[in-house]
């Protein structure tokens, strides 16, 4: 290679350099934490940060899975899960479909006050929530934690969908007012499949944060240890006078593969949601 075509090309691989150490450094503690989860108590302390076990303890997901009951934990968590990102996406994309295509009285005024939500910190509406849920008597039951996580604002998902279905021709709507479709069937039948990209996005940031939850399941959980989420059930391997770390790695890594699965399926979809909902 001549010299001239080293020196453009020189910037590109210090950028790339960059990259692959940020990105190392980045998936480094998730990496040692799948190491960890397959050492003993005193190796992953004594091997530092060491990412090769000696002897790999399976035993450690075992205990996991059966001593901590994170299987039962496992089964609540992706039954909350699902009905949360069901009721947020029908919720969000209806909201969303509304605002963009029809014109009524008080629309700006329900903007506003939907992008005032953003401000209000989350925990000053927790104790609001526990006593409505405890009048409703939804207190310490899955439903009402789904009632929880799914009643917020979710003002970021209806702003995707708004942006989105702002794009749509109108004449796709005027085409199925002339076929005989009304409200309900332009909505389920031709607006919100083509939102699919959106939906896709939604789906995954809601996923995400309903299955990372901890406070919310912790509160609605508290006399009910059987209805703990994977995140609130970390606490088992917490113990008045030591940690099971190897045991809380194990059950880490259980919660995060789902996760890590989710992500690859719909990344794509991720991608092509938030650039076309920025776009308009």
């Amino acid at each position: 290679m001549s010299a001239a075509r080293i020196a453009r090309r020189l910037p590109w691989w210090i950028a790339a350099a960059f990259l692959a150490v940020g990105c190392a450094l980045w998936v480094y503690p998730f990496v040692w934490m799948v190491a960890a989860s397959l050492k003993d108590q005193m190796e992953v302390f004594a091997s530092g940060l060491s990412l090769v076990p000696k002897s790999p303890v399976w035993a450690n997901y075992a205990r996991a899975w059966n001593d901590a009951h994170f299987g039962r934990y496992l089964l609540n968590t992706v039954v909350v899960t699902v009905v949360t990102v069901v009721v947020v996406v029908v919720r969000c994309a209806m909201a969303g479909y509304v605002l963009a295509r029809h014109q009524f009285a008080g629309r700006k005024v329900i903007m506003v006050v939907l992008v005032a939500t953003l401000f209000v910190p989350t925990g000053y509406t927790v104790i609001p929530v526990v006593d409505l849920s405890q009048r409703l008597g939804l207190l310490n039951s899955l439903g009402g934690m789904v009632v929880a996580l799914s009643g917020g604002a979710h003002v970021a998902a209806i702003l995707l969908y708004l942006g989105y279905f702002r794009q749509i021709p109108r004449e796709l709507e005027e085409a199925a007012i002339v076929d005989g479709a009304g409200f309900w069937s332009i909505f389920f039948r031709v607006m919100l499949p083509l939102a699919m990209p959106v939906t896709a996005t939604v789906t995954l940031l809601t996923f995400l944060a309903t299955w990372n939850a901890f406070f919310l399941p912790l509160v609605f959980t508290f006399s009910r240890p059987d209805l703990r989420t994977l995140s609130v059930g970390m606490l088992a391997f917490v113990g008045e006078n030591s940690t099971d770390w190897s045991g809380m790695a194990a059950a880490a890594t259980i919660s995060l593969l789902p996760v890590v699965v989710i992500f690859v399926l719909l990344q794509r979809y991720f991608v092509e949601g938030i650039a076309g909902a920025v776009k308009s």
